[in-house]
């Protein structure tokens, strides 16, 4: 019971934090500890959600989720650290975890109950967000050091947004139970990313 208000309460604060960050201007002291405090919150969102997911009830659409959300806030705050030096040994780390996380999760799915097949498209949509990004990470090892220079704030952008975007359709799948809700959050998250992605164009 702690466990599950622990995360309802990070899960809605986290949400709230997110919503404000897309609104502040980009790039402020504000924005960044703004963007500090959301780190924090949702690293205890998805701390709560493993361990509610291994030590009390093992739902895979939130298995999934956990799994999604969590490689992306790492992700997303590792690039703000590294920037135009791209990738280090820590990201190196991170990807063979996520890795690691999905070779172990795939078999579980595999046996688990999806939830008579109403939750399965998002758990499949969500491991192939996650192969995406995997793969992402690993090519980016090859760019020319000249790119991350440029790509590091739309890896940032990206990571981020997707990262709030998914704790929504937790958030979501909660409450109401049918594929296209779950869903919805995403497509609201891709449309935003869009946005952003076209906005740091212009600026640049």
């Amino acid at each position: 019971m702690i466990n599950v208000l622990v995360h309802v309460t990070a899960g809605a604060l986290g949400l709230l934090l997110g919503i404000a960050l897309l609104y502040l201007p980009k790039g402020t002291p504000r924005h960044r500890q703004l963007g500090k405090v959301f780190g924090g919150v949702a690293g205890v969102v998805c701390l709560s959600a493993w361990v509610g997911t291994i030590f009390f009830r093992f739902v895979p659409v939130f298995a999934t989720l956990s799994l999604l959300v969590t490689y992306l806030v790492l992700g997303g705050w590792r690039v703000v650290y590294t920037q135009e030096r791209g990738p280090a040994v820590w990201d190196a780390v991170l990807t063979a975890a996520a890795m690691a996380g999905t070779a172990i999760l795939v078999p579980v799915l595999t046996k688990a109950d999806t939830g008579q097949g109403s939750s399965a498209p998002v758990v499949f949509a969500t491991l192939g967000a996650v192969a995406v990004i995997i793969l992402f990470d690993i090519a980016k090892w090859y760019f020319p050091r000249r790119w991350h220079a440029k790509l590091w704030r739309y890896e940032h952008m990206y990571k981020l947004v997707s990262a709030l975007s998914g704790m929504a359709s937790a958030a979501v799948g909660n409450v109401f139970h049918t594929v296209s809700a779950q869903l919805l959050p995403s497509a609201i998250g891709t449309g935003v990313i869009a946005l952003l992605f076209w906005r740091e164009y212009r600026r640049s």
